[in-house]
């Protein structure tokens, strides 16, 4: 859903694989403009919007080989919710990864929640036959206690977990009304690490 961390998620991504010398080509589902100037200042190069409300699959699956020419590693930014369309999923985060053959990392606030994650996750997982969810990415996890209790309800779906983000003060002092602000090589700096640290993102790689 909105707010659950895609967006802090992607564009800390988006740096870390950039720190370690990839060349990475972001993209942004929907027709926002705003997190796709965030993107192209973490990636130097431009961020492009993926939309099957004004263009076609065909088109969409154009731009996105275009774009993808000579970069390491393709993100895609997903928006709202994974099923949230201008008629139901159509439109959606989902249909574009189902309209170009992308494998879908869930990003789940954590929040005041532990096993009952594990009716979230099955829906989703479930819902739709036709997309490859590869796993999901934990935010806002109070404890390690807490993420173990994530991971045994990934283990118990055989669902793959990469990892999570913790609640940290300093992502929230970066937060402002429209996402994460990066703007301050601080806030940017903390985010990275954080994910080398708690997410595998070699892993991610594979996908």
């Amino acid at each position: 859903m909105s707010g659950s961390g895609k967006t802090t998620v992607s564009r800390g991504l988006m740096a870390l694989f950039v720190s370690k010398g990839y060349v990475v080509q972001p993209f942004k589902c929907g027709p926002d403009y705003i997190d796709t100037k965030f993107h192209a200042a973490v990636c130097g190069r431009p961020s492009v919007n993926l939309d099957t409300f004004m263009a076609s699959p065909e088109h969409v699956r154009e731009v996105y080989d275009c774009y993808s020419e000579g970069a390491d590693i393709r993100v895609v930014e997903g928006m709202m919710g994974l099923f949230d369309g201008y008629d139901r999923d159509k439109g959606s985060s989902s249909e574009i990864a189902r309209v170009i053959g992308l494998p879908i990392v869930l990003v789940v606030d954590a929040r005041s929640a532990a096993y009952s994650m594990a009716a979230l996750l099955s829906g989703f997982v479930n819902f739709r036959k036709d997309i490859n969810i590869a796993g999901v990415i934990f935010n806002k996890v109070g404890s390690q206690r807490h993420f173990a209790m994530l991971q045994q309800v990934c283990d118990d779906l055989h669902i793959e977990c990469f990892g999570y983000l913790p609640k940290s003060k300093d992502l929230d002092q970066g937060s402002r009304y429209l996402g994460l602000d990066f703007s301050h090589s601080s806030d940017s700096d903390s985010l990275v690490s954080l994910l080398e640290t708690h997410v595998d993102w070699k892993k991610l790689l594979t996908l």
